[in-house]
């Protein structure tokens, strides 16, 4: 289905342990983490709290086990601080990865975020970016990605729960605006279904700027429940929200198509948020890699 080569499959370590919710999966070893990935199957992974910072260090461990680097979350604050903060941290994050050999940068805006605030419903509770803090935004994109691109790399962008860029009104107006050799967009099936979102609308209209992948499933009675019961994101990653592949509601067979069809180049990154002491990690990733052997042949 896919071209040979261009397409490679890693996985993300917060199913081993949560950067926002440490207590999740605090006793579990890096080296668990990452061994636990390549026995499953994975050829890459991002990158998670307890990863050493160290490049060398880093690159002989991952090494070690026939993994690569495939990008890292960076946290952006174009809309609540000055740009230069923002910038000062990026180029840190952006000089690192480049170290690692990764070629994008996942970018999320946390300006007035509550997806890491425990007792904000989420879905009451969302922000809503004014008219001036769309301008910062934008502007402030644009910036990082011409400090992305002195390294030839690219930012993709991360709509997510509990942000300002959340809904397909937002992803769109966030893609209208921003200028496409500058702005990519990273595509979250899970993320866009918890939403409310057509996942395949939002994949087939911006298929050509998507130049990174999350595969996220959903659990749907866990949905609802946070929708009545007014929880927040990180009291529904709790109750089990997300999983992986195949063990949601998420078909994915038509959006491995529809990304093959496109010719998509670039990494598909298995991520779904649980707790490791309900969800075993290596048995949930082992799952996933099944399912997407058998479901698009990688």
């Amino acid at each position: 289905m896919f071209t040979e080569n261009k397409v490679k499959l890693a996985i993300a370590p917060i199913g081993w342990t949560n950067d926002d919710m440490p207590e999740l999966g605090g006793d579990i070893p890096f080296e668990q983490c990452i061994s636990e990935m390549a026995l499953a199957g994975f050829i890459g992974c991002e990158v998670g709290h307890k990863y050493p910072r160290e490049i060398e260090v880093l690159k002989k461990a991952l090494d070690l086990r026939g993994l690569r680097i495939a990008s890292a979350w960076f946290s952006a604050f174009l809309t609540s601080k000055p740009f230069q903060e923002t910038a000062e941290a990026f180029k840190a994050h952006r000089d690192f990865l480049y170290a690692l050999g990764a070629k994008v940068i996942v970018v999320s805006e946390q300006g007035n975020s509550i997806q890491g605030q425990m007792e904000a419903p989420l879905f009451e509770n969302k922000p809503v970016f004014t008219e001036e803090e769309w301008s910062c935004l934008v502007d402030g994109l644009h910036r990082l990605g011409d400090l992305a691109a002195e390294k030839n790399m690219k930012i993709v962008y991360h709509h997510h729960m509990g942000t300002g860029v959340q809904t397909t009104e937002e992803i769109d107006r966030l893609m209208g605006e921003t200028d496409p050799k500058k702005v990519s967009l990273l595509y979250d099936t899970g993320h866009l279904v918890f939403s409310g979102e057509d996942p395949l609308h939002v994949l087939n209209k911006y298929i050509h700027r998507i130049h990174h992948v999350h595969l996220k499933d959903v659990r749907m009675e866990i949905v609802h429940k946070v929708r009545e019961g007014k929880m927040s994101f990180l009291q529904a990653v709790k109750a089990g929200v997300f999983t992986v592949p195949g063990d949601g509601a998420i078909d994915f067979q038509p959006v491995f198509a529809a990304l093959a069809a496109a010719g998509y180049e670039g990494w598909l990154v298995v991520e779904a948020e649980q707790d490791p002491s309900v969800a075993n990690p290596l048995e949930y990733a082992l799952k996933a890699r099944q399912y997407i052997r058998e479901t698009c042949g990688l």
